[in-house]
């Protein structure tokens, strides 16, 4: 269901309420939030605080026990996955997700799939429709590619490439889709230095074009470089939001994730 065409929207996400259950265990409690149009918005929180569950629940993977969440003035609380990208919500994972015996391109064309719609008579006869459309992915996935510095490599096969280049493959494929809103799972986790300065660029290119971002990150000076606003998250509970310089001298923040020695080292 859309509601509220031809108005402004004031914020692209909003997250209501959310909750979500294993068993008796909360993993998230009543968490709200709300995201604004071209806003770097990060997530943090310590190992199990329900960062990654919170990226299920938004993008469809898990359905929340209650709640609600509406992107872009539409409510898709249970809306399947794939419905949720056509919207133009698109994801990483902290595991990369990729096809490891495509090649780059074959991986950024099937980003393209969930925007564009073949009709499956015209593709079986290859009518002009059919090409034209295969023709239109083609050039989206070259585009993608060329904004982000790896056109070079769209006939290496995904599993040959070093960790560095899969995260930014990753991130290719889901901008293939065109998305308004990108949620990043842990972008920098497991590269080097170097690696992780080569993704901030890419990141802040994608900044760049007013492209809304959420960030799941542990590497606090990434999230304090990046973000706009930041909301942290302990056992499943929002416990601070607010810019970094807010939620950094929040004492429940500082005891629950930061911790009072590592906060002095990452600011020194």
């Amino acid at each position: 269901m859309v509601e509220g065409e031809g108005r402004h929207i004031s914020s692209i996400l909003e997250v209501r309420g959310l909750t979500r259950y294993f068993g008796g265990l909360a993993a998230i409690s009543d968490l709200d939030l709300s995201v604004k149009p071209g806003e770097f918005f990060g997530l943090i929180g310590p190992n199990g605080a329900g960062k990654t569950t919170v990226f299920n629940l938004i993008s469809g993977i898990l359905p929340p026990t209650r709640g609600t969440i509406r992107f872009a003035d539409t409510v898709i609380t249970g809306v399947p996955t794939h419905a949720i990208t056509r919207l133009g919500l698109a994801r990483t994972f902290q595991i990369i997700a990729l096809f490891q015996s495509f090649t780059v391109l074959e991986n950024v064309l099937l980003g393209t799939y969930g925007i564009v719609r073949v009709n499956p008579i015209a593709a079986l006869f290859n009518t002009k429709r059919a090409s034209s459309t295969e023709r239109e992915q083609r050039d989206r996935a070259l585009e993608v590619l060329r904004f982000l510095g790896i056109e070079r490599l769209r006939d290496e096969i995904a599993r040959n490439l070093p960790l560095g280049h899969q995260r930014i493959l990753e991130l290719a494929v889901a901008l293939a889709s065109t998305p308004k809103m990108l949620l990043l799972d842990e972008p920098f986790s497991g590269l080097s230095a170097e690696e992780s300065r080569e993704m901030i660029v890419r990141i802040q290119k994608i900044r760049e074009r007013k492209t809304t971002v959420m960030l799941v990150e542990h590497h606090i000076r990434i999230v304090m470089g990046l973000c706009d606003r930041i909301a942290v998250l302990n056992f499943g509970r929002k416990i601070a939001e607010g810019t970094f310089a807010q939620v950094s001298r929040d004492p429940e923040v500082i005891k629950a994730y930061l911790g009072a020695k590592r906060y002095a080292t990452e600011r020194s």
